[in-house]
């Protein structure tokens, strides 16, 4: 077979894929259509101003446009890594969502292995409705919430430490650096653990009933059932959830440390995203700030590629 026969096939081959493929989308029509909204949004809001990261390599007036100002090179990154407050808004970031990751992502799998044990259904109703619903509140309601809850003066928190354990002193939850970051932990915490249990409740729901059956007939009892069956049904889940967190390490929380942060706490609450809002809308700076935000990104996306292959290597399992 000649090399002109092997490419004519190969194109034959490419076109056949593609006719199949084409013939698929009109047979399942309507839902090509109600997934055309998802890829209109993601190229407008996501792709489209990905243009604009040229900023971070000019020096970017708002007279002379993102095309007409002068190129920079690497001066906008020179300048942000030699601050230190950049160099401190890194090092929150990486705390907040070390502390964040290390805490916050095993909570959700212990409340669905909590919740699957449950047996009577309008109490395991009743306790996922409570754990769901402060994920659908914003953060600004939930901000003025915990002011007034965590205030030093008549805060409920408070008012429960001074009067049930005795503590005299009042403490600064949101306004003293030793108690910030564990703030930030626990209300983050409390809001999202619930909406995160669903996808492990999911899988959960999906393991087949006759392994439990076998097994409480061998005589296992259900701590038994869950270590052997439960969790190992779980791994899959586990590391994509894994890779995903680790890759967004790099975003601690703006919506929540934006709403809950001051000038005093900067310290240890001052986050790369906190950062950027700061120079680049409040000073202006916009190809400083654009730099920051991409280095950020690039270092997020070099997590998610590494992560998903330590994760291969060790468990066999990965995004791709």
């Amino acid at each position: 077979m000649t090399r002109a026969s092997i490419r004519a096939e190969k194109k034959n081959g490419v076109f056949m894929d593609w006719l199949y493929s084409f013939r698929g989308y009109r047979k399942h029509l309507t839902l090509v259509l109600m997934f055309l909204p998802v890829v209109v949004y993601f190229v407008i809001f996501k792709y489209l101003p990905m243009g604009g990261i040229v900023i971070a390599f000019k020096n970017y007036k708002i007279s002379q446009g993102i095309f007409g100002s002068a190129w920079c090179g690497l001066d906008n990154f020179t300048k942000a890594f030699a601050t230190s407050t950049f160099s401190r808004s890194v090092r929150n970031t990486l705390t907040i969502s070390g502390l964040k990751l290390l805490f916050g992502f095993p909570m959700p799998i212990i409340l669905a292995l909590m919740l699957n044990e449950v047996s009577h259904p309008r109490f395991k109703k009743t306790v996922q409705t409570i754990s769901y619903l402060p994920h659908f509140l914003s953060w600004v309601v939930l901000a003025g919430m915990f002011q007034q809850l965590l205030s030093p003066n008549n805060g409920a928190v408070n008012a429960l430490l001074r009067d049930v354990f005795g503590v005299e002193k009042s403490l600064y939850f949101l306004g003293d650096n030793r108690y910030f970051r564990g703030t930030l932990i626990v209300t983050d915490i409390w809001k999202n653990v619930g909406w995160s249990s669903i996808l492990y409740l999911a899988t959960i729901t999906g393991i087949d009933p006759e392994l439990y059956e076998a097994a409480t007939v061998d005589g296992a009892t259900r701590w038994q059932c869950t270590r052997y069956i439960t969790i190992p049904s779980l791994v899959s889940t586990i590391v994509v959830m894994l890779i995903l967190n680790v890759g967004s390490i790099m975003d601690a929380g703006f919506d929540q440390i934006f709403n809950l942060y001051n000038s005093a706490v900067y310290q240890t609450g001052d986050i790369i995203d906190t950062y950027v809002y700061r120079y680049g809308l409040g000073d202006m700076k916009y190809s400083l700030a654009t730099a920051v935000g991409l280095f950020k990104n690039v270092i997020a996306f070099v997590l998610v590629l590494g992560t998903n292959l330590i994760a291969r290597r060790i468990s066999g399992e990965g995004i791709w």
